[in-house]
Order: structure tokens, then sequence, then C-alpha cells
């Protein structure tokens, strides 16, 4: 058990518990992700400079959702955005993975905020990703079907139904990009 390398992600691509995958995508110990159509960016608000945010209460920001399949975003200079994968996921009760940005993608500036942990048991969704343009003087464009990243693979005892992230997560069944939910 333990980190799946190139023939065991080809079962899993096979088995369909990732899929929209193309054999291209399969790397040696990870599979490339691409980007979907649909990106979520900050609301600016001409009569408000910030927003407050509760985290206790998990209020949402205020964002506008576009869709990128024939056009891009322009991710200007410290601008958070949230976007999606093409690929949509099925986990069992004994795999996980976690999603690592491109280090080309890192070397141009583009961050992932840390939260690609995905549990056993979730199923049936794309992968939101949390992207901020890090640069100062850059805008850096988001495009459909960019590489965007790779999920690693990790396989272990299978986990209890009802601890599975299928019976207790809120993630579950989202088919485009997601903020937080309560």
């Amino acid at each position: 058990m333990g980190l799946l390398s190139y023939n065991r992600l080809c079962e899993l691509v096979e088995q369909g518990v990732i899929t929209n995958v193309e054999h291209d995508q399969i790397n040696s110990a990870s599979i490339d992700i691409t980007l979907g159509p649909k990106v979520m960016y900050e609301m600016a608000d001409p009569g408000r400079m910030h927003h407050i945010v509760s985290l206790r209460k998990r209020q949402p920001l205020r964002m506008n959702e576009v869709d990128i399949t024939d056009s891009f975003i322009s991710l200007m200079p410290g601008m958070f955005a949230l976007a999606q994968s093409e690929q949509v996921f099925h986990l069992p009760a004994h795999i996980s993975c976690e999603y690592k940005l491109k280090s080309s993608m890192a070397r141009i500036g583009l961050e992932h905020l840390n939260a690609g942990w995905c549990d056993a048991g979730w199923n049936g969704s794309v992968l939101t990703l949390e992207l901020k343009n890090m640069t100062q003087h850059h805008h850096l464009f988001i495009e459909h079907r960019e590489r965007i990243g790779q999920m690693v693979f990790y396989e272990h005892e299978p986990v209890p139904a009802d601890r599975s992230y299928a019976a207790r997560g809120r993630y579950n069944g989202d088919k485009s990009v997601s903020g937080i939910k309560e």
C-alpha cells in the first residue's frame, strides 16, 4: 500500500476512478489535471473597499462565475479565483489522492492554496482548485483545458462506510466549480 505508479494509475483510469483522462496525461506517479470550463473570481464592489467574511460561519466569498470554454480569464496580480478540473473523480473506499500544482505553473507565479486533499469515498465530482496570482506585475491567463496540475493517488486499507467521504462529505456530486458550503 502507498503511492501508486504508472501501471496502477492506468488501471484506475480504466476502472473509471478518474474520468476524462487521455493516455498521455498518465505520468510515472501522477495524472495530469486539466482546467474545466468554469471559473469563479472575486467581485469588485465599488461602494466598499473590503468585505468581511466570517470563517466560523463559513460565509462564501462574493464571486462571479464565467465560462472560459472559448475564452480565458486574466488573473491580475494578487487576484484569487476558483477553477474546476475537467476530470471527474469516483474514489473507492481504499483510494485517496492529492492535488499538486505543476512546477511550470509555479514558475510563472501561479499558486495553488494548499487544499488539494481528496478523501476516500469522494465521488461524482470535479476538483475545485484555489488559485492565486502571486506576481506583482504580470497578468496570468487561465485557459480551458490547460494542464494545471497533477493528482497523486494513495492506496490504503478500506475506510469504514460510515467514516468515508461518501457518507460524510459536503462536496460529493459537484459537477462544476464550487465555493464554500455550510
